[in-house]
This record gives C-alpha cells, structure tokens and sequence, in this order.
C-alpha cells in the first residue's frame, strides 16, 4: 500500500490552572475558533470546540504524522500567548498542566459534536469536575484523585 491513511477521533478536555472560571463569555466567541483553527493548521481537523469559563472540550481528526501530546503542547502554548495578549484581565492565564484524551468511534461522532455544542447547558447542573470523573470512568482510566486536579 503507498498511501498511509488514517481517521482517529479525539475528544480533548482540559481546564485552566485550578479550575478558575477565566474563560469569560466575551472571550469564548473568539477562543474557540482560535483553538479550531490551531488544529486545522496542524492538520487535526476540528469538528468542534466547546466549553466554559473554567475548561475546553476539543473535538478532532487526530493527524496521522502528530501525537496527542504534540497537539495538546501547541495548543496550550498558543492559546495561552494568545488570551494573555487580550488585556489585563488575562495576565495571569495559565490552563492545567494535564489533560484528558478519549478516543471516539466514528458511530458516535455525532453525539461528541452535540455534546460538546451544549456544555453551557451541561454545566448548569454538573460541575467539570464531576464531568470529568465520568468521562474517566466511561473510558476505564485508572486514576487518582489527588492527582487529577492541579
């Protein structure tokens, strides 16, 4: 075969340094798009991009030539450079250190899209971290509590 192909889903989820609620409604509009177009440049394709002012869920075409990390890596760097550079009120911008990637099969795309489209709803009535744990024990990742959160 001389063509290498491949078509792995990634949902990304990671929150700002201590889960504080940074990501303000006015910088959302433009975050997310930012964030959709990193990947797009780095040839991960973005499906989706959601979240609210404490977290992002990343939703994308893992490229065949990248690694998670490498991708998370420029994203937070990037974004981090980029929201600083928005006022004051993000001087101190800082997202965790880690980060959550699950796979996702293509039958269930479309779930993630919507899921993803309606955090704001979501979060109304379940906090990240409870969120999170879920996602954690859905994908049967062993964890450990005291050093999930940083």
């Amino acid at each position: 075969m001389s063509q290498s192909l491949s078509r792995i889903l990634i949902h990304l989820v990671f929150s700002t340094k201590n889960r504080e609620p940074v990501i303000t409604p006015e910088i959302r509009p433009e975050l997310h798009p930012y964030l959709a177009g990193i990947l797009d440049k780095r040839d991960c394709p973005s499906l989706r991009v959601g979240g609210v002012a404490d977290h992002v869920h990343l939703f994308f075409g893992l490229s065949r030539t990248r690694t998670i990390a490498e991708v998370v890596e420029t994203l937070k760097t990037s974004s981090s450079k980029w929201i600083k550079a928005k006022g004051p009120e993000f001087a101190g911008f800082h997202w965790q250190s880690g980060y959550g990637a699950f796979s996702v099969s293509q039958s269930d795309a479309e779930t993630v899209v919507n899921y993803v489209a309606n955090q704001e709803r979501h979060h109304r009535k379940m906090t990240f971290q409870d969120e999170y744990r879920i996602l954690l024990e859905r994908y049967r990742i062993n964890y450990d509590e005291k050093y999930v959160w940083d």
